[in-house]
């Protein structure tokens, strides 16, 4: 099996490099449905993976200053809490953990596919401040909703995150809103891993192959993030997501099509009305350039 974890493992980095998203996302589906490794030990495992690769993101961003300090304190008093106290209830649970975590897990991979979809139509609205006015109540309680949903899934600190952000702070400048969620993501996936190495299932056979795999994939994913357009992936994350999600929630058949239908429909959407606004970005650049 650790041939394929590596391999998986540099799956996950290569997104979370190329899109700055989808590495909670990603891997922990890939664990349960391709691996059959139990729910609790792959949020596990993926929570203390992350933990050492969202740094490497965080430390360019801080290194050039596009990261708001104030958002990232206030949402990691939020945050913090937030994921260790959704560890302890995965805990306090017991038995009955796997059984709930299954289902849990696919609806997050549903809300998270609609974030993707959601930030793809809403990412070229680029904002031009690097310090708004902060809004300090609903920015501690974006920190709570995702420290809850990490430490109970490991999903969230990318992808659903960063939409609550750009909907909090609309005139964000895109690169802070990018280093700021890679950022807060570090102290809240720490809070997260403390508690699943002390009450989960961290087994060290999963996670050092997965690390071997990630880390060189989140280095040439983002080395390749910086050179070519990547638009086209997040689309395609948001269709994977989908069908996880789907596969999680026993959902098959007549159904599980209909379902892929229907996202493969509203992702087609997006897709096109983002080229289209990109098509007009760089047509009004020319334009500027030529007069």
């Amino acid at each position: 099996m650790r041939p394929g974890l590596t391999l998986a493992g540099l799956a996950a980095g290569l997104v979370i490099g190329l899109t700055g998203m989808g590495g909670g996302a990603l891997l922990t589906p890939m664990l349960v449905l391709l691996f059959g490794v139990d729910p609790l030990v792959a949020v596990s495992n993926d929570i203390v993976v992350s933990l050492i690769l969202k740094p490497i993101g965080g430390a360019v961003h801080l290194r050039h200053g596009d990261v708001d300090r104030r958002i990232v304190g206030w949402l990691a008093l939020g945050s913090v809490p937030a994921a260790f106290s959704g560890v302890l209830l995965l805990h306090a649970i017991g038995g009955q953990r796997t059984h709930i975590l299954r289902p849990l897990l696919g609806f997050v991979l549903f809300v998270a596919a609609a974030a993707i979809v959601v930030k793809e139509l809403l990412g070229r609205a680029k904002g031009s401040e690097a310090r708004p006015n902060l809004r300090v109540k609903r920015t501690v309680a974006i920190g709570v909703i995702g420290g809850l949903m990490v430490g109970l899934t490991s999903v969230g600190s990318g992808s659903l995150m960063i939409v609550l952000l750009m909907m909090l702070y609309p005139t964000l400048d895109g690169r802070v809103l990018i280093g700021t969620d890679l950022v807060q993501a570090i102290p809240l996936v720490a809070s997260a891993a403390a508690g699943h190495l002390i009450f989960g299932e961290f087994r060290m056979a999963i996670a050092l192959p997965l690390l071997l795999g990630a880390v060189p994939g989140v280095y040439f994913g983002a080395r390749v993030s910086a050179r070519a357009n990547n638009r086209w992936l997040r689309p395609l994350l948001a269709f994977v997501l989908t069908a996880s999600a789907l596969k999680l929630l026993n959902i098959s058949g007549p159904r599980f099509a209909a379902g892929l239908v229907a996202a493969t429909a509203l992702i087609g959407v997006a897709a096109v009305r983002t080229g289209r606004a990109a098509r007009v970005s760089r047509a009004a650049g020319v334009s500027v350039l030529v007069s």
